[in-house]
């Protein structure tokens, strides 16, 4: 068997030794060509075996059923003494293929009730450790069962989420069934009866850790009879009687360490527990408020024994346990590890204490209890960072846990404590987790990418994360075959590409590939992975160069397929933000068009605009409003039912939120610039909605319901529709007030179209069969109008330039008033020839007001400089209109602000003439 395959390499340190992190080899290190065909089947046994111990449990069974030399290597006890399937779909099905490899299974980590229904179908009979999460719908039976074919045992672990279906009948069949059982670690039972603790104590006489957490009942005084017991935790147990618990495990023999933290023990059960037992040597008690409470607690004695709690120096404490003093201090985990003491005893309480620490201050940091930021910044940031570097990865998993969620004060809006972060930074944990994510073990990758990620929503963390490597290691994670893994990578990228100076080194180190592909590989059953990747792809797209990567690497076609196919919301909102940003380019590159044509996109994000998510909705019609600027879109929009949609969205939203209000009103202002879809969104009823829209108090949505209305009131039907539907009133008041120059400006120019005489032919009928019930008073309105016009344009006046460039054609004349006179944004406007047209003959109008209205505008459209300045200029030039501002420009009866703007506007035409000749 021959195999043509790509590789790469992740190197470290000055011997360019191979990483297995990123579980790839390199080539050169095998010692064969790089180009042309490599022979696998020559590879030593053991690199072979090295290969596979470095895939999970699907790639190695894949890969064994290729030939039949691998298959004997890829049943090798070694790469079968552990398995952890959390991230895999684990069934009876898949247990079945792989019960022939799990002969000499010793360690399983397994994850939901399914996957515990399928362990026993491993036959893995010699199993000493199972350790599971996500546990509350295992059943007492599911239980009973795994633990009847697994008798030898000795250790199960099922936390930290509630056990809620498990009772003291379970706990009867484990001390039954598991007479080697040595640790025992059960979270959230109800009721721990004292017949299913007596069983143990019967049955278990090798059982010296037992842990009870989150507990609601615990029969305290049938624990005293567990007396091989060395180590016991009942954190966050309720209920507990502490008397009963300070008159009688004191008595417990061989009792070293005991674990009471998040409780409600008082310091006189402290005080005695400390002082009557012989054998204990540690007691933590971390997060229990009634304890903390105490005034005394200062003074306790406690008689040699370590007290660790939240007023304690808990460093200090840890240190006193290490014979060598030389190295006391934040790493004392480390310090342990490495250090050449073989006690025995101190290693098994070191071993106890990295556990009980990293669960208890998991457990703090999930539950996030007031009044604990001091203990945060001055100890517990700095514990969880050391744990990071304990031996267990266990220990490690949830330390990086710990700092993923401790720093996280509001899920729901993605905030995180400042001062927090900072203190991992300072602490240098942007090192330690970059180095846990480049492990093998894939539960620390995925734990620490969570933690990256979170982190990295502070801007100043962000950046240390990138300047240590680590868009390029989160890039590669995004690739893992391992779902939770790519979905935290996925995380990372996603908070790292907010950031605008890090999207480029994104894509430069492959990440949006890596994303893009994700969507493709979790397209169904990942929506958490899904929703990250289109997160991700959304802020990556609206940088201009990075929108044609994700183009190019397919993104346009993934994202379509997730709005058009995925029904998790979270999913749909991030998949239209992506195809909003992705089509907010304009000219610059073809990505609009590109989107536009992608089948189903438009009748997807169509579709989505009905959704009962706001955020949903409000995205989907971002996405339609950018690409309504693109004319075979615009069209295309409508006929998938894109203005029934938009009108109805409008219409409803009138209490949401200004984001939603400001994009429904945008999508509608987009589709108008077509006349047909202009006249189609007055005939659905879009008048009235611009019109409420256009009463908010935001200046943005202010900016797209003026625009909307300004492209309506070209048609004359709507004119009035909008007069009827008081609209003249809306506009005057953004005309007059609104903070924002282009919604006065459009608000001027929707109430010019209005007035400029056109409706007059229409009124009479509308009148008599549309509006039998209303009194319009076109004249009221018009004066109302005019007025206000009025008003707007002479803000934009300067009396002194006026004068100066009335008695003067210097160029810098007008390039003062020009100045004065100018809207930056309206530069941005795109007219067709109707509309230059009608300004132009407005400038004909028997009224002053109207005459300078139309100039103003003019003026704004051929700006040099503007986007459309020289389309603008071209439409005016082909239609003559320079002859008409000349007239305008020298009429006696025109006012100064009209023969002023007349004239710059046909100084602008020039400078466009010398700068295109073509025109």
């Amino acid at each position: 068997m021959t195999r043509r395959v790509r590789r790469k390499v992740a190197k470290k340190g000055k011997d360019d030794a191979v990483s297995l992190s990123y579980l790839e080899i390199e080539v050169e290190d095998l010692g064969l060509e790089r180009n042309g065909d490599v022979d696998w089947t020559s590879l030593p046994d053991d690199t072979v075996i090295q290969l596979f111990f470095c895939l999970n449990y699907r790639d190695r069974a894949s890969l064994s059923s290729t030939c039949k030399t691998w298959r004997v290597l890829g049943a090798s006890q070694c790469l079968w003494s552990s398995l952890d399937l959390r991230a895999h779909k684990f069934d009876t099905a898949t247990a079945t293929s792989l019960a022939s490899r799990c002969v000499y299974l010793q360690k399983l980590r397994f994850r939901g009730a399914e996957s515990a229904d399928a362990i026993i179908h491993l036959q893995a009979k010699n199993l000493r450790e199972i350790s599971g999460d996500y546990c509350r719908k295992i059943t007492d039976a599911t239980l009973s069962v795994i633990v009847a074919r697994h008798e030898a045992l000795e250790s199960l672990q099922l936390g930290p989420d509630f056990c809620e279906r498990i009772t003291g009948d379970a706990i009867k069949a484990v001390a039954l069934c598991c007479p080697k059982l040595k640790k025992l670690w059960l979270s959230g039972i109800k009721d721990v009866y004292a017949d299913a603790i007596n069983a143990l104590a019967k049955h278990c006489p090798n059982l010296v850790d037992v842990g009870f957490l989150d507990c609601l009942n615990v029969d305290e005084a049938a624990l005293e009879n567990v007396s091989s017991v060395r180590f016991l935790s009942v954190a966050g147990t309720s209920n507990m009687k502490w008397d009963v618990v300070s008159q009688l495990w004191h008595k417990l023999p061989k009792l070293i360490g005991l674990d009471v933290s998040r409780t409600d023990i008082g310091l006189a059960a402290i005080s005695r527990l400390l002082s009557s037992s012989l054998s204990l040597k540690v007691l933590c008690a971390l997060n229990c408020p009634v304890l903390e409470e105490e005034t005394s607690i200062s003074t306790t004695k406690t008689n040699g024994k370590l007290l660790l709690a939240l007023f304690s120096d808990i460093f200090r404490e840890l240190s006193s346990l290490l014979a060598e003093t030389s190295n006391k201090g934040r790493n004392v985990f480390l310090d342990w590890t490495c250090s050449k003491n073989k006690d025995k005893n101190l290693n098994e309480i070191m071993t106890w204490l990295e556990w009980i620490l990293s669960h208890t201050l998991l457990r703090t940091a999930e539950s996030n209890p007031q009044g604990l930021d001091n203990f945060w910044l001055k100890q517990g940031a700095a514990l969880l960072l050391s744990l990071m570097q304990s031996s267990q990865v266990d220990v490690q998993e949830r330390a990086a846990t710990g700092l993923a969620t401790f720093v996280v004060i509001d899920d729901e809006n993605a905030s995180i404590d400042r001062g927090r972060a900072e203190a991992v930074m300072r602490d240098g944990g942007i090192r330690l987790l970059l180095n846990l994510a480049k492990s093998w073990h894939e539960g620390l990758q995925s734990e620490a990418a969570k933690a990256l990620a979170n982190l990295s929503v502070n801007a100043n963390v962000a950046k240390a994360v990138a300047e240590e490597g680590g868009i390029n290691i989160l890039a590669a994670l995004a690739r893992s075959m391992n779902r939770l893994v790519a979905e935290e990578a996925a995380g990372g990228l996603w908070n790292l590409s907010v950031g605008e100076e890090h999207k480029a080194a994104i894509a430069e180190a492959g990440g949006v590939k890596a994303l893009v592909d994700l969507i493709f590989k979790w397209s169904s059953g990942g929506d958490g992975v899904l929703e990250r990747a289109a997160g991700a792809l959304a802020n990556l797209a609206a940088d201009d160069k990075c929108s044609m990567e994700v183009a190019i690497a397919g993104g346009v076609h993934a994202l379509v397929m997730l709005a058009r196919n995925c029904k998790f919301e979270g999913v749909q909102e991030q998949a239209a933000r992506a195809l909003a940003n992705l089509a907010s380019h304009g000219d610059s590159n073809s990505n609009n068009a590109a989107v536009g044509q992608e089948a189903g996109a438009l009748e997807a994000l169509v579709q989505l605009t009905r959704s009962p998510h706001e955020g949903v909705r409000q995205e989907a019609a971002g996405a339609l409003w950018n690409l309504s600027f693109d004319d075979r879109n615009r069209e295309a929009i409508a006929a998938a039912g894109g203005v029934e949609a938009l009108v109805t969205l409008a219409q409803s939203c009138s209490n949401a939120s200004p984001g939603l209000q400001e994009r429904a009103a945008g999508a509608l202002w987009g589709l108008s610039v077509s006349e047909a879809n202009s006249i189609a969104i007055g005939r659905e009823g879009g008048v009235a909605p611009l019109i409420a829209l256009a009463r908010s108090d935001t200046e943005d949505v202010h900016e797209t319901a003026a625009g909307a209305l300004w492209n309506l009131a070209f048609n004359h039907s709507n004119a009035l529709r909008i007069v009827e539907e008081g609209g003249v009133p809306a506009l005057v008041h953004l005309c007059s007030s609104s903070l924002s120059k282009m919604a006065r400006f459009m608000a001027a120019l929707a109430l010019a179209y209005m007035f400029d005489g056109r409706i007059d032919e229409f009124a009479p009928m509308s009148s008599s069969s549309e509006s039998t019930s209303k009194s319009v008073s076109l004249d009221g309105a018009r004066r109302m109008a005019l007025k206000h016009i009025e008003a707007f344009i002479r803000t934009f006046s300067n009396p002194q330039a006026f004068a100066a460039a009335a008695a003067s054609s210097a160029p810098a004349a007008l390039a003062q008033v020009t100045e004065k006179a100018r809207i930056q944004e309206a530069g941005h406007l795109r007219c067709s020839g109707a509309e230059i047209g009608r300004f132009v003959s407005m400038l004909r109008n028997s009224s002053s007001i109207l005459k300078a209205c139309a100039a103003f505008a003019l003026l704004q459209f051929t700006i040099p400089g503007g986007r459309h300045a020289v389309h603008h200029a071209s439409l005016m030039q082909g239609g003559g209109a320079a002859r008409v501002l000349r007239a305008a420009a020298a009429a006696a009866t025109s006012p100064i602000e009209a023969k002023i703007f007349a004239r710059i506007v046909l100084r602008n035409l020039e400078h466009h003439h010398q700068v295109e000749p073509s025109i």
